[in-house]
């Protein structure tokens, strides 16, 4: 129960990541994603640091995976949603995010072994048709009619990294101590993000920053989504295994909408209603039972 818990809590501090994100788009994508992991390595500090240097050697003895978990689910995940929202609507980010939790569920059956049961199959399809039709206003066929630009190309990168970093959470995370190896991902994305930044400034100039409008915001995107967030969806996953826990995220766009409808203004219609019954019954289809796994060696059951 505690697993479902921080789930539901990190697709609320994930549709916030998107909603701020998008609010303060006037900032170039770098720049959001330095300063979110700044302020969340402030707040990593007090809690990991003890447990990240007591861990060094371990750290440096699976160096290969932390890198691994460390490019795909701190440094590019978000800094590619950022990208992709100064081309495309938040709608459209919405939509392609529920591609991840298939991605992973394909990526679990090969790699994890990870084999989810009939019922299971059915909450994950229901899911995604529940979440494309809450963003498409029940007007599901009409998704080809979707004018699909930059942005929507680079969100294949942020549903590639949370697919792949999904997969190694499951496989490498119990390995080092849970705060400290946040405060270590999160330093190293800061040191890969600096030749980033500092090559946005240089072609695009440094950005004007207003304090009492941006700070707030960006004290949010390293505070929750940028730690909080990723603490919990880390345990949940080591709990649940990573396909269930990622079909999780087919909540984002329900919970997106209603953001929209709280403080933007936009209207709550009847189709994103049914939309977001569907997504609910859809994700909690996946997480009856356990996933199971295959023998050491076979990749289907045998006959």
């Amino acid at each position: 129960m505690a697993a479902y818990i921080m789930l539901i809590m990190v697709v609320f501090f994930y549709s916030g990541n998107i909603l701020v994100g998008k609010a303060i788009n006037e900032l170039p994508p770098f720049t959001i994603a330095f300063f979110r992991l700044l302020i969340a390595f402030l707040c990593i500090i007090p809690l990991g640091w003890k447990s990240a240097w007591k861990a060094r050697n371990v750290f440096w003895k699976h160096r290969l995976p932390l890198i691994v978990l460390t490019v795909t689910g701190v440094t590019f995940f978000n800094t590619f949603i950022y990208g992709a929202l100064q081309f495309t609507s938040s709608t459209n980010v919405s939509v392609l995010e529920t591609v991840i939790p298939a991605v992973t569920v394909l990526l679990s059956t090969y790699i994890l072994k990870e084999r989810l049961r009939f019922i299971q199959w059915i909450g994950v399809v229901l899911s995604i048709v529940g979440a494309l039709w809450v963003v498409m206003n029940g007007r599901l066929f009409a998704i080809a009619e979707m004018h699909w630009n930059a942005g929507d190309g680079i969100m294949i990168g942020a549903i590639a990294c949370w697919s792949i970093y999904s997969i190694a959470v499951k496989r490498y995370m119990h390995l080092f101590p849970p705060y400290g190896v946040l405060l270590v991902m999160t330093g190293a994305s800061i040191i890969i993000l600096v030749p980033f930044i500092t090559a946005e400034w240089l072609f695009l100039g440094v950005p004007s920053f207003s304090l009492s409008e941006q700070l707030p915001s960006l004290a949010y995107l390293g505070l929750f989504p940028g730690f909080i967030a990723l603490l919990f969806y880390n345990r949940a996953v080591d709990q649940l295994g990573a396909s269930k826990a990622s079909v999780f995220l087919n909540f984002l766009p329900v919970v997106t909408m209603a953001g929209a409808v709280l403080w933007l203004g936009e209207t709550l219609t009847p189709a994103k209603v049914i939309g977001a019954l569907i997504v609910i019954a859809g994700v909690l289809l996946t997480t009856q039972g356990r996933p199971k796994r295959f023998p050491e060696g076979q990749t289907k059951r045998r006959p």
